[in-house]
């Protein structure tokens, strides 16, 4: 059988579904219509979606990390999360929240906190869904208690990660933050609820509101995806905000490229250019804004 052909209307069918609809019955019947038949939409499905079993790119029992399960304090009870530095430390480290995106703290996430602790940071992967009982396995459920979550006890429980973090034994104090999809637009409410944050990096987050960009202290590093239209609605006016407002921030779009694309286990999103170019400014970034 030949590898099936996936469309841009595939994938944006796919981001509304993920993002808005949250119906898998009406998706796969726009899907169907888009790939000619059940079957071909049965294949490609799966491509469209993340696919867990190839989230670990650095390995949990790599030597060269230490990771573990935690609970600390939150905004109003307890958060749980992943936390994850260098096997070797010479002293104390920057320290970087790694926010999930709507599908909660999965695999992905966790090895991406991996990834920012073999960079040399203290790594903490929060479970944005704690208040509810952690992240279930089904994606589509976790997306729906992302969706009902209570947006200012998200954003108190993410403050509360920060104040976490400073005054962890391992941190210098200096905290940062980055962000995918839901999490990028975590990352900008934390900018702006967050004095004590001193960088976030946001990855095709949705925008804060303008008249909250002065509130915001953090210097801030923007991914976006070239076709991503939902999104990047927002852009200039937060350019705008950020601008007359004199904050430190860069943003950078990548052309071409989808929402996601940051995410090696999606198939049909993932980009590997635009990836390893944004790793690579977001590392810089994070060591030079937490030094």
């Amino acid at each position: 059988m030949n590898k099936p052909v996936i469309t841009q209307a595939m994938i944006d069918a796919y981001d509304e579904y993920t993002h808005l609809t949250l119906d898998r019955r009406r998706f796969m019947e726009k899907l169907t219509a888009l790939a000619g038949t059940a079957a071909a939409a049965a294949a490609i499905a799966p491509m469209l979606a993340a696919n867990s079993a190839k989230a670990e790119i650095i390995a949990e029992t790599d030597e060269r990390i230490k990771g573990e399960d935690i609970t600390y304090p939150g905004g109003d009870g307890k958060m749980k999360g992943y936390l994850v530095k260098p096997a070797e430390m010479s002293g104390k480290l920057p320290a970087v929240i790694v926010i999930h995106e709507n599908r909660g703290l999965n695999p992905h996430i966790r090895d991406v906190a991996r990834r920012m602790a073999l960079e040399g940071f203290l790594a903490l992967a929060p479970d944005f869904l704690s208040p509810e009982g952690g992240t279930p396995g089904d994606e589509d459920k976790a997306r729906e208690m992302i969706g009902a979550l209570d947006a200012s006890a998200t954003n108190a429980n993410a403050v509360a990660t920060v104040a976490f973090l400073k005054g962890h034994a391992e941190s210098t104090a200096n905290v940062g933050a980055i962000g995918f999809c839901w999490g990028g637009g975590l990352v900008n409410r934390l900018a702006v609820n967050a004095p004590d944050l001193k960088a976030g990096v946001a990855y095709y987050g949705a925008q804060p509101k303008a008249e909250d960009v002065p509130k915001i202290k953090a210097a801030l590093l923007l991914h976006y995806a070239g076709l991503d239209e939902r999104i990047n609605a927002g852009i200039e006016a937060y350019r705008k905000a950020l601008t007359e407002n004199g904050k430190d921030a860069t943003i950078h779009v990548y052309e071409g490229v989808n929402h996601a694309f940051n995410n090696d286990t999606s198939a049909a999103r993932y980009d590997k250019e635009a990836a390893d170019l944004a790793w690579q400014r977001t590392v810089e970034f994070l060591k030079a804004k937490l030094a």
